[in-house]
């Protein structure tokens, strides 16, 4: 039985104070033995994250492959595990649509996090366009063997897929209950045929877009999804706190 995994991702909101305040009302009810919720936050607010997080797991938001070097403004994976971060958010649409991550930097980002014992949620997803024309499978299967190129079985039971589709991120829209399971199946028999049944039995799957208080439940009760990757809904605390209590 895979432990649920239910994490926030903040994006590019929320300063120490905002930060501080979420996790002195939030971190109690996060307390569980049956899984883990937590939040993706800011670079800039990751210290104030670890040091108010008792029962919620915090992770970044992306990472670069390199350990230094020229690379302005990015952080590397030694500085996060300097801080004690043991999750770390790659691959996201907006990463790789807007500030150009590919399948091969993102299999760089996850092989340097799972090598320093951080374990990479690693988004992948089809386009609206893309789902309309049938070339969902086309698309994560591509982005899964990509992204995960020659990382060996054993490490899936250390890897998050959160599968989400682009048009229902930020969109108001979400994936139907019966799109979302037969999608993430679907990551887990690519998985397989990857890597071997072992891997795709352990490997922790995500579902995200437009997730709520409203229809987590429904997405939670299905086999083959272990959790979900919540953007607006993890912002506030009292819907975030709803999802906790609907769900652990």
């Amino acid at each position: 039985m895979r432990d649920i995994i239910i994490v926030g991702n903040w994006k590019m909101n929320k300063n120490n104070a905002e930060t501080k305040a979420f996790f002195e009302e939030v971190d109690g009810v996060a307390k569980t033995d049956k899984g883990l919720y937590g939040v993706g936050v800011p670079f800039t607010d990751l210290r104030t994250a670890l040091d108010n997080a008792e029962n919620l797991i915090v992770a970044a938001e992306n990472c670069h492959f390199e350990d230094s070097g020229a690379f302005t403004g990015e952080v590397s994976v030694p500085m996060l595990e300097e801080l004690g971060v043991k999750y770390c958010i790659i691959g996201h649409s907006e990463r790789r649509q807007m500030f150009g991550d590919t399948d091969e930097t993102v299999n760089k980002k996850a092989k340097k996090l799972l090598d320093a014992g951080i374990t990479p949620i690693l988004c992948i997803g089809e386009t609206e366009a893309e789902y309309d024309a049938g070339k969902t499978k086309d698309v994560i299967t591509a982005q899964l063997n990509g992204s995960l190129k020659d990382i060996p079985a054993e490490a899936y039971e250390n890897i998050v897929i959160a599968y989400e589709p682009i048009w229902a991120i930020g969109t108001g829209k979400s994936a139907s209950v019966e799109i979302a399971e037969d999608c993430c199946k679907l990551v887990r028999d690519v998985v397989r045929d990857m890597v071997g049944d072992e891997a795709a039995d352990k490997v922790r799957i995500q579902y995200g877009g437009s997730v709520k208080p409203g229809n987590i439940v429904e997405y939670m009760a299905q086999e083959d999804i272990d959790g979900a990757l919540i953007g607006g809904a993890s912002l506030k605390p009292d819907s975030f706190i709803e999802i906790i209590e609907k769900t652990k």
